[in-house]
């Protein structure tokens, strides 16, 4: 452990602080969430740029010299404010984007009109990521006027659409971003009452995968039962891509085993929604399932819909498959492999190609070191328990762009989400309590990495 201390009556101070301003924290994340602000070229970008102001004059009232960045993109928002002399610097990175909402008729009341049920905080982006971006706010008003270290504040605008133009913005303002430590609201806790850092994610690959069998569709009547239909072989071929249990089936894909922590069947199924009688896919650990092992999903497919189907034997079909990856796996590799296996397991002779419609690099921490113990140490101020150290199965590849731009920085992942968030789904929702311990956590970590040493 490191030798920087804060007295219980620090720690307090924090608390009771952070409690207080929960009110109007509460009320600013509300009017985020009601700006609409998909990043989805088909929603209204004017509703981003007016999400990305909104961040930005919450960072001004805090006292932060901000600018609105557009390289290429959605709107970002970079803010900083100097700590004391010799202070370390800290760059706490959130987003302002969220996913479109889906059918609204899926959801119990308004997705952009936030609403309080039983303890939580319901709407698009009340957890994803608004309540991030207002974790670094209250943090920064819990230390109005004495903030222990400096701070970069960094707002993305597109994250939900894959960050394309962060490369650049890492080009050209990463100096304005460095820091000795990076703070990611992007993840979650493993449960209500149990914080944790997120210290391994999962890299990703989509394809879409295409295959042809005849020049022109024909009569399943005259020429069926000797000639291939393209949506039959289509699905020998998906089929192709998992083992009888379920493990996917691509030869030469890393893997490796999960954090050993209490996760059962029973807990999984509840989360997941998993219908009763329907099996879990796949061998070892759930957990190592989730997190350390490669997965396959189909994710879409053009073929003919069953209302417009007619007797006739397709000549194409295509869909788009989501790939998984272990947290070391180089994403480009992985592809190649999929690739390969697809083309050698083309059925009956089926044209079949393959094409890479997006990539992203997993990540794996050293979690150890200084900024850590002070992570991990606040989490524990802040829940009154010892944090676990946990992995997430989804990807956030912008993270191994930041690592990969700033080596030498420690990279905390942390968030606001639990098992119930359903972030991405109807019914998106923020526990409000876990949510104020997040903004203590934070508040409480700027003060320790303050009192570290200089």
């Amino acid at each position: 452990m490191t030798d920087a201390t804060l007295t219980p009556d620090q720690i307090e101070q924090i608390r009771a602080r952070v409690a207080e301003l929960m009110p109007q924290v509460r009320a600013d994340l509300e009017e985020l969430v009601r700006i609409p602000s998909v990043s989805a070229s088909s929603f209204d970008q004017s509703q981003v740029a007016r999400s990305a102001e909104a961040v930005a004059e919450l960072l001004r009232r805090e006292g932060l010299d901000v600018e609105v960045v557009v390289e290429g993109g959605r709107p970002a928002v970079i803010g900083h404010l100097d700590g004391p002399e010799g202070a370390p610097t800290v760059t706490l990175y959130a987003h302002h984007d969220v996913q479109p909402p889906g059918d609204d008729a899926d959801w119990d009341s308004a997705p952009f009109e936030p609403q309080e049920r039983g303890g939580r905080l319901y709407g698009r982006g009340a957890a994803d990521d608004k309540a991030g971006v207002m974790a670094h706010v209250a943090a920064l008003r819990a230390h109005a006027g004495n903030l222990p270290v400096g701070v970069t504040v960094f707002v993305e605008g597109e994250e939900e659409s894959g960050s394309p133009s962060l490369g650049t913005i890492l080009e050209k303002h990463g100096d304005r971003l460095a820091a000795d430590a990076i703070v990611i609201a992007d993840s979650g806790n493993w449960d209500i009452g149990t914080p944790a850092l997120t210290t391994t994610l999962r890299g990703g690959v989509r394809a879409v995968v295409k295959v042809e069998t005849l020049d022109h569709s024909v009569h399943s009547g005259m020429f069926g039962g000797a000639a291939p239909d393209a949506v039959t072989a289509l699905v020998r071929l998906l089929s192709s891509l998992h083992d009888e249990d379920g493990n996917v089936a691509v030869q030469g894909l890393d893997e490796s085993t999960a954090a050993d922590l209490d996760y059962d069947e029973a807990r999984f199924r509840e989360e997941s929604g998993l219908l009763d009688g329907v099996s879990l896919i796949g061998s070892g650990s759930i957990l190592s399932r989730l997190w350390t092992k490669p997965s396959i999903t189909t994710i879409g497919m053009d073929v003919t819909s069953v209302d417009k189907a007619s007797n006739t034997l397709a000549a194409r079909a295509r869909a788009k498959v989501s790939m998984r990856l272990a947290p070391t796996q180089d994403p480009q590799a992985a592809f190649e492999l999929l690739e390969k296996h697809l083309l050698d397991h083309a059925p009956w002779g089926a044209r079949v190609t393959v094409e890479s419609e997006e990539y992203g690099s997993g990540f794996a921490a050293d979690a150890e070191g200084p900024v850590y113990d002070e992570a991990r140490a606040s989490f524990a101020d802040a829940w009154g328990t010892e944090p676990v150290d946990m992995g997430v199965g989804g990807s956030i590849p912008f993270i191994s762009d930041f690592s990969a731009r700033f080596p030498d920085a420690s990279i905390i992942v942390t968030g606001v989400e639990d098992p119930d968030t359903r972030a991405h789904g109807a019914n998106e929702s923020l526990h409000l309590a876990e949510f104020e311990k997040v903004c203590v956590a934070e508040a409480v970590f700027l003060a320790r990495l303050g009192a570290l040493p200089r």
